[in-house]
């Protein structure tokens, strides 16, 4: 706890300028890969109630399909968007159980805890796979891809992670399509943290479906994701699901015909979310979205270096979307004091999610700019002083592990 004598941060003592002010009635800053710090606009939205049923609320989900869909670039028009009820782990099992075969087999490239969350889901769907694990630190190469489809033909299907935020690397996800394709299969992509700042259009990089989720990049609430899908895989699909309330070709045929939703929509995170998505191309789009997200982190990356603090992951490797970094050696660091500090200085930020180091992740995205950046530093700084904490340096075997598994 804070000493009797230290004053906490206000999240009004410093107001940012520009378009990012301070959320209303105090609220902490999510520096985290979702939910995350949404805006006044978005948050408005959902004070009004909608009729799942009714045109008007049927006519915003067309909105929001067409408008999502506009992201996907000159390609769009081979594509259609499915969007289902749940988090980002429903939308990911819905598209693993649609269009993967009951028959088929997936390789799944993972290199931290969502890859292994989907071939865990694979289990559950009773569908074959392999998993290619990369371990914390490097991401899935074409060159590894390729060999694998290669070495077994029994593969269909490739499932890549587009950014793992539990490392917060970026995948190299155009050279691991080359590979996908230049072997006959498919490539399904989760880009749940990615999708909205990071470009993936379709004329460009080469994918059946993608999934994202409304909390993410697009700076929406919690409450449904989506499925961008090719028309051809969505037709092929129908059959394939092992679940009702998960099939996507189900959700997509109903829509179809009627416009609706097969089951309760999220009516209000709807509401909020098409407010995001015109904030969104407000801004300029998915290039203008990642080029804030990537200054937010290039401003943040270097306030903590000069604190002491260092990333997990080498330069190249460095997402626009969360980073990592270790936890101090210093015996007076405790990360869930470190904790508790930020949040009195309105940042709440996340745990690490590794297995071998300890660690704690900052996130970049959401309705914030680099001026709050910069006051993440500061407070993080003030937190070190509180805490008695001389060096914010990892521990030398941190270090020395990382050098060894990413050589």
């Amino acid at each position: 706890m804070l000493s009797k004598n230290k004053k906490p941060i206000s999240l009004h003592d410093s107001k940012p300028e520009g378009p990012f002010p301070d959320p209303a009635m105090g609220e902490p800053f999510l520096l985290t890969p979702g939910p995350l710090t949404t805006s006044e606009e978005v948050k408005r939205a959902m004070l009004k109630d909608w009729g799942s049923w009714d045109g008007d609320f049927r006519a915003m989900t067309a909105e929001l399909c067409r408008r999502l869909l506009d992201m996907l670039g000159e390609g769009k028009d081979d594509f259609d968007c499915v969007p289902l009820q749940g988090s980002g782990s429903y939308v990911v099992e819905a598209m693993l159980g649609s269009f993967v075969p009951r028959d088929g087999k997936v390789l799944v490239l993972a290199n931290g805890a969502y890859g292994k969350r989907a071939a865990q889901t694979l289990g559950y769907l009773g569908r074959d796979y392999h998993l290619l694990d990369k371990g914390d630190y490097l991401p899935p190469r074409g060159a590894e891809v390729a060999h694998i489809l290669e070495q077994d033909p029994e593969i269909t299907h490739v499932l890549a992670i587009h950014c793992e935020t539990s490392s917060g690397i970026l995948n190299p996800v155009e050279e691991i399509s080359k590979a996908v394709y230049a072997a006959g299969r498919k490539l399904l992509i989760d880009s749940m943290s990615a999708f909205g700042a990071v470009p993936l259009e379709a004329n460009t990089i080469r994918y059946e479906a993608l999934v994202s989720s409304a909390n993410k990049c697009i700076e929406g609430v919690p409450g449904f994701g989506f499925v961008l899908a090719r028309k051809s895989e969505l037709e092929q699909a129908k059959g394939n699901s092992h679940s009702l309330s998960l099939d996507v070709h189900a959700q997509w045929d109903v829509m179809e015909k009627s416009g609706q939703w097969r089951f309760t929509p999220p009516t209000h995170v709807i509401a909020a979310f098409l407010e995001a998505l015109k904030a969104h191309e407000a801004e300029g789009g998915v290039t203008a979205r990642g080029a804030r997200y990537r200054n937010n982190r290039d401003i943040l990356v270097a306030g903590m270096r000069d604190l002491g603090f260092e990333t997990l992951l080498d330069e190249k490797w460095l997402s626009p979307i969360i980073v990592t970094f270790f936890c101090p050696r210093d015996e007076c660091f405790d990360f869930s004091q470190f904790y508790e500090l930020m949040k009195e200085r309105g940042f709440i930020i996340y745990p690490g999610k590794l297995t071998v180091v300890d660690s704690f992740r900052m996130g970049c995205i959401g309705h914030m700019d680099g001026d709050i950046m910069r006051r993440v530093v500061a407070a993080a700084g003030e937190c070190l002083k509180i805490m008695n904490v001389t060096s914010a340096a990892p521990p030398a075997s941190a270090l020395e592990e990382r050098r060894l598994l990413a050589s």
